[in-house]
């Protein structure tokens, strides 16, 4: 299996059993089987609206929001975005109706949330079904450890060695928890105030962890909520985005500026304040369901399906004997630590490109023009922007239903390559632009004269 192909989850109908580590107390089968036919809205993984409309092979509509609208309409162009979709562009769907575009509820959240933002349509015409694969950015651990692997190059030698030693350090720092973990995802089980205390003190040196934690908290909401809200949601075939995404943003004062899940960490006494605040129904049942799932979750995203899950520990790992047992998680540590390093806006477009380049190619040749989050498909949709079919794309407006109205199409080229981070949520907030210097009287002077 290629590192893409394991990279995506598949909710097809003739989808195979995804392979695991050996030891732990479930399979992945167990849980899927679980997790449609024993929760409120499982079926939703089987038969949703996002998956019927790519199992259609009709044209795919929708929606994505900018404030750079102008500059894309000036220049004509219209880049990739890095993020949990790797290269594709972040939208949410649209069901095409007589009397307009109706947004998933995402999309809707999205549209009452970023009112400075306008509102671009897309339409996709796939030719035939596409596949229901979506890319699930928990298990891209081994693609971020190869992409480092490849391009070390680009970092100097006191770089490297820094890098490598803080990945394993860390790792090793938190042995604890993390061998509880696995042993969690063999049956040990531990009760569930402890462990989500000892994971939410972990999440900071190990930040992956703050977004397995986050994604098993909005699956259970999301799987198990029987609100009104809810129930309409099921009724359009969609599930509940509103419920993760307020869960979000009352976890985290900052996430309004850069949604960044590293910072999520409430322990026990808290995620159950939060999970009040969005569904009191399911906060007695939280805790539990995260000591249960998340475990095996971690095993999956860690550790190499030949593994023995039992038999592993952390407590005097190497970077050798990471990349062999746990290439998942020591990948997506380094991508991490890269990532806070003063040195990523010149990483960025080397180290990022790669893998959205890579993932495109994929998807290409898999015939995926619209790739999803396969953590859950919970309605987050990116457009392939190096999809070689063509897409036609307009401006849209809102009408007081709240259905959307193209209004002006747009002839744009859609290039495969990254934005500049500077354009992006994470550049402006962890890499702010200097103040420009002040400019001497003598080059101001020769300036004025040579323009």
């Amino acid at each position: 299996m290629s590192l893409w192909e394991d990279a995506h989850t598949d909710y097809g109908l003739g989808r195979h059993p995804r392979p695991a580590p050996q030891g732990l107390a479930a399979s992945d089968t167990e849980w899927r089987s679980y997790l449609e036919e024993q929760t409120p809205n499982g079926w939703l993984l089987r038969s949703g609206s996002l998956l019927e409309t790519l199992a259609g092979g009709r044209p795919i509509y929708l929606m994505h929001t900018t404030t750079y609208l102008e500059a894309i309409r000036a220049s004509r162009q219209l880049y990739q975005a890095a993020g949990c979709l790797v290269g594709a562009l972040y939208c949410a769907p649209l069901t095409h109706q007589p009397e307009g575009l109706r947004p998933h509820n995402l999309g809707a959240w999205l549209l009452e949330t970023k009112p400075h933002t306008r509102t671009i349509v897309f339409e996709v015409t796939p030719g035939r079904p596409v596949p229901a694969k979506g890319i699930n950015y928990l298990r891209l651990g081994s693609v971020h450890l190869r992409t480092y692997l490849e391009h070390r190059g680009f970092l100097t030698e006191a770089e490297d060695d820094q890098l490598r030693r803080t990945a394993v350090g860390r790792v090793r720092q938190a042995a604890d928890v993390l061998d509880a973990l696995l042993a969690g995802a063999c049956g040990n089980d531990t009760p569930a105030e402890v462990f989500l205390d000892r994971l939410a003190a972990t999440v900071p040196g190990v930040p992956a962890l703050g977004y397995l934690y986050f994604e098993v908290v909005a699956e259970y909401l999301m799987l198990h909520s029987t609100s009104r809200p809810t129930k309409e949601c099921a009724q359009a075939g969609e599930l509940n985005n509103r419920l993760y995404k307020q869960l979000a943003f009352a976890a985290v004062d900052t996430m309004g500026e850069l949604f960044d899940l590293a910072l999520f960490h409430p322990g026990h006494a808290r995620l159950r304040h939060l999970v009040e605040q969005v569904d009191p129904a399911l906060a007695a049942g939280a805790a539990d369901y995260v000591r249960r799932r998340l475990p095996h979750r971690f095993a999956c995203m860690a550790l190499t399906a030949r593994q023995d899950a039992g038999a592993v520990t952390f407590r005097q790992a190497t970077f050798d004997t990471l990349a062999t047992t746990a290439p998942g998680l020591l990948g997506q540590m380094l991508f991490r630590l890269l990532r806070t390093s003063p040195r990523y806006p010149q990483l960025f477009p080397i180290i990022e490109q790669a893998k959205a380049s890579a993932v495109s190619a994929y998807w290409n040749l898999q015939g995926i023009p619209t790739p999803f989050n396969g953590v859950i498909p919970k309605g987050e949709i990116g457009l392939n922007l190096a999809w070689p079919a063509g897409i036609r794309a307009w401006t849209a407006e809102t009408c007081q239903r709240g259905l959307l109205h193209p209004t002006e199409e747009l002839a744009l080229t859609f290039v495969p390559r990254l934005a500049d981070l500077r354009e992006t949520a994470l550049g402006r907030a962890r890499f702010p632009l200097p103040a420009p210097a002040p400019t001497p009287p003598s080059a101001s002077a020769f300036t004025s004269r040579n323009h």
